[in-house]
């Protein structure tokens, strides 16, 4: 079943001449008497290639047979990630992966997206849980406005916490806007 241009927004994955692609970024224009395009930031998720293109009127567009299977992430070496189908232990490795590493830790389970037999994307959580290991002090007395601070988590991702989070604290970050959620209890 093919997609309409309009079915398209940040994060579908479709297929275009054979090669599956990510939408980045969408734009969708409305020009004079009733016409639309859509323009779009696409990632080639086989060589993590970067392009733009413009989709006008009707044109129908392939859904990616995208298969979902669990994996685990092992390590990261020159920029090159890897991970393990646990059922058979098949390793599989990823470039491209810079903006979504930080969400996540080595030995954490994931979800994998192939295209045939190929991993070509990871699935994130909702959100995660993540160790502060560096936290700025907070000002005291500044509470005329909600007080932020800068903080590092172990994975090397840094994000704006309340003054109350310290070094060693365990916060849960918002991985669709890298955004702090909240602390944990405890």
């Amino acid at each position: 079943m093919a997609l309409n241009f309009t079915d398209l927004k940040k994060g579908t994955i479709f297929q275009l001449d054979g090669v599956p692609y990510k939408v980045l970024d969408y734009t969708h224009k409305m020009m004079g008497r009733g016409s639309a395009t859509v323009s779009v930031k696409l990632q080639n998720l086989l060589d993590g290639k970067i392009l733009d293109k413009t989709f006008k009127g009707s044109e129908q567009i392939e859904p990616a047979d995208v298969t979902s299977r669990p994996i685990q992430y092992l390590y990261q070496a020159n920029r090159q990630f890897y991970f393990m189908e646990p059922e058979n232990y098949e390793q599989y490795d990823l470039s491209g992966l810079d903006d979504q590493v930080k969400f996540i830790k080595e030995g954490e389970n994931l979800t994998g997206q192939f295209f045939g037999s190929r991993l070509i994307n990871i699935e994130l959580p909702k959100n995660v849980w993540l160790k502060v290991t560096q936290a700025e002090e907070a000002v005291r007395g500044d509470t005329s406005t909600s007080v932020t601070k800068d903080a590092e988590t172990e994975t090397g991702l840094k994000v704006k916490v309340p003054a109350h989070v310290k070094t060693g604290d365990v916060i849960s970050v918002d991985t669709a806007s890298g955004s702090y959620r909240e602390r944990q209890k405890g």
